[in-house]
């Protein structure tokens, strides 16, 4: 992924600014939420966009996997009653919540939640010293897992795919060293180690850390492939007429919602990442001119905006296109032996 220039790693994921969601505007003028409408924040993480949504009108359904942030969001819930549902669960896990063709939008924000990294244990962030874990639902495995099993190949091509990190292989070789003296349980631990085999460049802005951790907690989460499922439930989920809008802020995720609506647009389309089609029914047709990026004042305002890009679609009446994930970018890593076995 491409990283945003920045010496932390919260400007590389999109934080640290807490209370400030990123393209607000731009999301409810593609969204157009009104009184009656039902529509799914996909990504709850601190309320923004579902309190925006609620104040213009529609009752909104929120989901995030991280128990956190649903126990967060307790007392606007105590605050709107029925027009807030709080769902625990992934956002590919929408039509497990939501009957298909019933909502009227769907919002994702794909950057990592600010409440994630600015709390140390989650171990998001080496700028705070915490457990090497990564992990945003708080289940499964852990980054310390990946880096302390993992072959050095294995790792090598989740730093090079997910971190376009072009000393991947210098640096899983040394991962791979060190583990043997001592496992890696730290984000700092593992930050200082890659600054030792990677020094950052007097000229570059960015940590050499970053497109590690950016890659691990990528693959941890399964983002990528999270992503995609999610584009695809909400083409069941959204009525004609539905809108579905995404914020990414790195490069692969806006890959695949760019593919994701050209492959929906209904027009043939053939390149090596997606097969050869005929021309058939759009099921969604662009909202205005894409991607909209944010403004100077609100990147002046919000530093996590710099990066943001915004596609959104209209729900056609057309049935839902078959799942299609050569939409990523790069192969799943997900199925990677992650134990090295």
């Amino acid at each position: 992924m491409a990283a945003d220039k920045g010496d932390s790693m919260t400007d590389a994921d999109g934080g640290p600014d807490r209370h400030i969601p990123v393209l607000l505007k731009e999301v409810l003028t593609a969204m157009e939420p009104a009184g009656g409408d039902v529509m799914v924040d996909a990504t709850f993480g601190a309320g923004g966009y579902t309190t925006a949504l609620i104040r213009a009108g529609a009752s909104v359904i929120a989901f995030d996997r991280d128990p956190d942030a649903i126990a967060a969001g307790a007392s606007l819930k105590a605050e709107h009653g029925d027009r807030l549902t709080l769902v625990h669960a992934r956002f590919s896990e929408l039509l497990d919540h939501v009957e298909p063709a019933s909502l009227d939008g769907v919002v994702l924000d794909i950057g990592v939640s600010s409440m994630q990294i600015d709390e140390a244990e989650r171990g998001f962030s080496f700028m705070r010293d915490g457990p090497l874990d990564m992990r945003m639902g708080r289940s499964g495995v852990s980054a310390a897992d990946v880096v302390n099993r993992m072959k050095a190949n294995d790792l090598a091509r989740v730093f090079g795919l997910l971190g376009e990190e072009r000393h991947a292989g210098r640096i899983a070789r040394a991962i791979e060293a060190d583990r043997l003296k001592e496992p890696f349980t730290t984000t700092r631990q593992l930050a200082r180690m890659i600054e030792r085999v990677a020094p950052r460049k007097h000229q570059d802005r960015i940590h050499p850390a970053t497109r590690v951790f950016q890659a691990l907690r990528t693959y941890v989460n399964d983002e990528l492939g999270e992503l995609a499922e999610a584009l695809f439930a909400a083409e069941r989920a959204l009525k004609p007429g539905g809108r579905l809008v995404v914020v990414t802020f790195h490069s692969l995720e806006d890959r695949i919602v760019k593919r994701f609506f050209q492959d929906r647009s209904g027009k043939a389309a053939g390149s090596r990442h997606l097969p050869e089609q005929i021309d058939r029914a759009a099921t969604f047709t662009p909202i205005g001119k894409q991607p909209v990026t944010a403004g100077e004042d609100e990147c002046q305002l919000n530093p996590r905006a710099r990066s943001a890009k915004l596609r959104a679609g209209l729900r056609t009446g057309a049935p839902a296109g078959a799942v299609q994930m050569s939409i990523l970018p790069v192969p799943n890593l997900a199925a990677l032996a992650a134990f090295g076995g």
